[in-house]
């Protein structure tokens, strides 16, 4: 009789056991469905959202700071998960003249320091677009300015992007500076490139 009953705890042990890992599997696989299922929500809702800002376009009209008479314009446009720059610019004094994305759209002071510092939500050092040692997401670079104070710049990257969730990469909300001098790419944090000439507020 205790051999019958030895028998039988043993079986059901087994049984037991055998139910639970079977429980476990079932659960892990249930597990697996949901992520595998959240995870093509999530890529749906980035790539609709991708498709939503789409041909997202921006114009920004600069204004003259630090007594400076220039003027000009700078577009965005967001295609295909790039954005595509283009600057116009006009009354610069005949040269090189630095543009950047600064952290803020706010070109309230008269020098436009209220714009504060270049946009580098990444931490890197000031440099050249694309440089190995670094470069701040808002290091554009320069420009020529004419003999009549024309200038043109534009660029492209899937570095930026209008209005979308990572802020490593959202420009709306940033400001627009030119300078009156060029952009060293070396003297930190800035390139040491003189007054700011133009500021534009980036606001969606």
């Amino acid at each position: 009789m205790k051999k019958v009953s030895i028998l039988f705890s043993a079986l059901a042990l087994m049984a037991f056991t055998s139910c639970n890992d079977g429980k476990k599997k079932e659960e892990k696989q249930m597990d697996q469905m949901e992520k595998s299922e959240k995870t093509d929500i999530d890529q749906k809702m980035n790539q609709e959202k991708k498709d939503m800002n789409d041909g997202t376009s921006m114009t920004i009209t600069l204004e003259p700071k630090s007594e400076s008479s220039a003027s000009g314009k700078v577009s965005f446009t967001q295609k295909d998960g790039m954005v595509m720059m283009k600057a116009k610019i006009s009354g610069l004094t005949p040269g090189t003249h630095a543009i950047h994305i600064h952290e803020n759209a706010d070109c309230s002071a008269p020098d436009g320091k209220s714009a504060g510092g270049h946009w580098n939500p990444t931490f890197e050092n000031h440099g050249k677009w694309g440089s190995s040692d670094g470069y701040h997401k808002g290091d554009i670079g320069n420009m020529e300015a004419d003999e009549n104070g024309n200038a043109t710049i534009s660029m492209q990257t899937d570095e930026w992007c209008i209005g979308c969730d990572d802020e490593n990469k959202n420009i709306v909300g940033k400001g627009i500076i030119v300078h009156g001098g060029a952009d060293d790419f070396t003297s930190q944090p800035s390139g040491a490139a003189g007054a700011r000439v133009l500021c534009g507020g980036v606001i969606q």
